[in-house]
């Protein structure tokens, strides 16, 4: 049961901004009068009815007023700290879901979210009145016992209520309100409890509200956060801000004047708003400005209809003032990972005067305030008769993607400890980027991800076998850090039972690659000490010989003809030949860059095909991760596919990397493909290839 009373005052141009609030004595003296007549809305809920109304004008009310009624009942003669009777809370926190737009369901369930809790009321009994999904968010919200849990149950606690919004995003939507409604009566508590939620309240529920988009909410704990954490910050901020109000001129207001005249000329249909900026937002303009005008204490806000339409709004305004060119971001086009679209942009009078302008149409700026909130009910209407799902089930398709990377790593943290604190951890990580694998799927991580933990996002626990990586193209460290747009191949190994790299840990960003590390070494601790690398001297074997081709037939009666060691070619590659010193003819392939040189110095050009005979020798590379037997590997490889090694070299390994070059001669061309795929599935190679090195002029 929460119980607390009034907090700092708000400043005015916050109180506008921000949702409406219930007269909590008035409520209170109705809800002392008990639950009205059957079938008549209670006064105590009006407030309630008329929010929901705006924005579900056919809204069956009914559900309300049986909810309430239970609900006012079931916490008659409980007080809060504040004094108000008990009921005037969940009455709170329903009215600002409410105002933002939730159905009817969500708001059935904010009614009842402490009866369980806090009554004699049952999940059942709340299934038999309300049905299974009101009883789902109920459960959803309800806390833990401390008797039961002791220290680990607030941590326990959110990991629930986390698991629950996985499967119905509505749960945290009435956490949020709650957590509101009680931060803006927290003042009865002692100070270092008012510290202990406000920090709480600022590592876990505002980055929530923040990734579940819900910006009325996130705003407006930010400032009661602020007040309590920060008092002499807060009251900094609110002085200038009363201050700014005070002053007999407004530039904002004349700019957002001169806008309205811009778009009305060109035949545009807005609304233009001033949109003060709250408290936190004011300290943060002020540390990075270090002055503040004016125009600084809020933006212009432009609605429109249409999205084609903000983009014409754009046009005009960096037409008719001269627009700061680095402040433009497009989230129409690219949204944020919490669904956020909005043009940002900023404009300069003549004067000097700079405003920031948010443009959005209006279907964007209820989704902007409200977030998830706005999207209703996650869940398909089920057909008459059909079975409810059960609670594993009940997958919620919005869900987004940090928050299914979030329920994953969450069932592999060992405690309470490690999830709490992993919990505030990946909560910190405030942007995503999204990457591409090259079969074209998408991961989505957080800002600051590398290739680790890009390879337990996709594997999970095999990416203990992850040999490598290629970043657009390109061969990568493991970690490398990606970039917004990257393509990302995933260099697996077939080791049977691999094992991490200790340094790993250095580069794992999300709790999912950390947590997994982790335990893997933990559990085999005699394998986390760094691998040797390949053998650095080259292999012994016979001296390379330039390869006769007999396979190849020149049209030069009595030439010696030879394959090029540049390119080494091989049946069927497209060939061409060149006459050299001593009647010598050496063929090359086509593509070889010495084929260029040869014409280019004026060797003349001979006619080549391939023969009958399908004996050939080929120079192949293979590129590796240093790790012991690769050597023994990699030659057992090439020996089970018949090929005979002609000379091998290993370069010394660089960065746990090492290359090795083969001359092989191959009874039959045509096994070509086999070997070089044997050779691939070695375990630690990651790309073998014909060899192609550089030929000088002749």
């Amino acid at each position: 049961m929460s119980a607390e009373a009034t907090n700092p005052p708000m400043p005015e141009a916050s109180r506008r901004r921000g949702l409406a609030r219930l007269d909590l004595r008035r409520i209170g003296r109705a809800a002392l009068l008990g639950p009205a007549d059957r079938g008549r809305l209670p006064d105590a809920i009006a407030h309630v009815a008329e929010a929901h109304r705006a924005h579900w004008p056919g809204a069956a009310l009914e559900p309300l007023r049986r909810a309430y009624v239970l609900a006012e009942t079931s916490h008659r003669g409980q007080m809060r700290k504040s004094g108000e009777p008990y009921i005037t809370h969940p009455l709170a926190v329903t009215l600002i879901l409410a105002q933002l737009g939730a159905e009817t369901t969500t708001l059935t369930a904010s009614l009842l979210h402490d009866t369980v809790e806090d009554t004699e009321v049952t999940l059942d009994q709340v299934r038999g009145e309300f049905g299974e999904e009101v009883r789902y968010l109920v459960d959803g919200v309800t806390k833990l016992e401390k008797v039961e849990y002791g220290p680990a149950a607030e941590p326990e606690t959110f990991r629930k209520m986390l698991v629950a919004t996985g499967n119905d995003v509505r749960v945290m939507a009435i956490k949020l309100a709650d957590r509101l409604h009680n931060m803006r009566t927290l003042g009865v508590m002692r100070p270092e409890k008012q510290a202990r939620i406000a920090r709480v309240t600022r590592d876990v529920l505002i980055p929530l509200a923040e990734r579940l988009g819900v910006q009325a909410l996130k705003t407006e704990l930010e400032d009661l956060v602020f007040a309590i954490l920060h008092p002499e910050k807060y009251r900094l901020a609110t002085g200038l801000i009363a201050a700014n109000a005070a002053r007999a001129d407004d530039p904002l207001a004349d700019i957002a004047q001169d806008v309205r005249g811009v778009l009305r000329e060109a035949g545009l249909s807005a609304e233009v708003l001033i949109r003060p900026r709250h408290v936190v937002s004011v300290h943060r303009a002020l540390s990075k400005r270090g002055e503040l005008r004016g125009a600084d204490f809020g933006r212009l806000l432009v609605l429109v209809g249409e999205d084609a339409d903000c983009y014409g709004v754009l046009g005009e305004l960096h037409t008719c003032f001269t627009p700061v060119v680095a402040q433009f971001k497009d989230f129409i086009a690219a949204p944020k990972f919490n669904l956020y679209q909005s043009l940002h942009t900023a404009v300069t009078r003549a004067d000097g005067e700079v405003a920031e302008v948010l443009i959005r149409t209006h279907r964007m700026h209820r989704a902007a305030e409200a977030g998830v909130v706005a999207l209703g009910n996650p869940h398909p209407q089920q057909p008459q008769g059909a079975d409810e799902p059960a609670d594993g089930e009940r997958a919620d398709p919005t869900r987004p993607g940090w928050l299914s990377r979030l329920l994953d790593w969450q069932r592999a943290a060992p405690d309470s400890a490690t999830f709490w604190s992993t919990l505030r951890e990946d909560l910190a990580q405030d942007r995503e980027i999204t990457v591409f694998e090259p079969d074209g799927r998408t991961l989505g991580l957080p800002a600051g991800a590398s290739c680790v933990d890009a390879a337990y996002a996709r594997h999970g626990e095999g990416a203990h076998a992850c040999m490598g990586a290629r970043v657009n193209g390109r061969l990568a460290a493991l970690g490398t850090v990606l970039r917004d747009g990257d393509t990302v191949q995933l260099l697996m190994g077939q080791d049977p039972a691999p094992e991490p790299s200790r340094e790993w840990l250095d580069h794992a960003h999300t709790p999912a690659a950390r947590i997994s590390i982790e335990r893997r070494l933990a559990a085999h601790p005699q394998d986390a000490a760094p691998q040797d690398a390949a053998p650095r001297a080259p292999v012994p074997g016979p001296a390379a010989a330039r390869p006769v081709a007999p396979g190849a037939v020149v049209d030069m009666p009595g030439a010696t003809v030879r394959l090029a060691g540049c390119c080494t070619p091989v049946p069927p590659d497209d060939v061409t030949a060149f006459a050299v010193r001593g009647g010598i003819v050496t063929v090359h392939r086509r593509q070889c860059s010495a084929v260029a040189v040869m014409q280019g110095s004026g060797r003349r050009e001979v006619g080549v095909r391939w023969g009958e005979s399908a004996e050939c020798r080929v120079t192949l590379f293979a590129e590796s991760f240093g790790r012991p037997q690769l050597l023994a590997d990699l030659t057992e490889a090439i020996a089970v596919e018949g090929v005979a090694i002609v000379s091998a070299k290993v370069e010394p390994p660089t960065q746990q990397r090492v290359r090795h070059t083969y001359t092989l001669q191959l009874p039959d061309a045509a096994r070509l493909p086999a070997l070089m795929r044997a050779m691939r599935n070695v375990p630690g190679v990651y790309d073998v290839g014909r060899a192609q090195r550089p030929t000088p002029a002749a």
